[in-house]
């Protein structure tokens, strides 16, 4: 089994998927824009380029993505919440890059800075309003220096 979690974005999923894919080292393996749907799909001219279905493979993670309307998604312009992005790896360097990386033009939550389950932790809500958390984790013999 595989989970995928699946963002939602009004016109700026290709934008934010051609953005993970450099951060975390990836590759768009799919994107399908509204205009290339099946004929009779009501779409309005201005939402020709949005993408209906957006798929991103990193190592053997993946992302999915598509652009949402109001009008399809009434909660979509609200900021979001109850839910993270998570990235794990062993590498302090590599999460410090990918949170210094995602935090371009975004807001940090919690500074990346050691904490007491972890060498190296941080969270933030990127440019395009998706939160992430980025984790180190620790190595058998760890122990925090606080």
């Amino acid at each position: 089994m595989k989970i995928v979690t699946s963002l939602s974005f009004q016109g700026q999923c290709r934008d934010a998927f051609e953005f993970y894919a450099d951060v975390l080292g990836g590759k768009i393996t799919a994107a399908f824009p509204y205009g290339e749907a099946p004929p009779g799909m009501p779409i309005s001219e201005d939402k020709k380029d949005w993408l209906m279905h957006c798929w991103l493979d990193a190592g053997d993670q993946s992302l999915m993505g598509a652009d949402m309307d109001t009008e399809w998604a009434p909660d979509i312009d609200k900021p979001k919440n109850g839910f993270d992005v998570t990235l794990h790896t062993d590498d302090i360097d590599q999460a410090k890059r990918w949170f210094e990386r995602l935090s371009e033009g975004g807001k940090t939550v919690m500074p990346f800075e050691e904490t007491f389950w972890s060498p190296g932790y941080g969270a933030l809500v990127d440019k395009f309003g998706v939160p992430w958390m980025v984790n180190t984790i620790p190595s058998a013999d760890w122990k925090p220096a606080h």
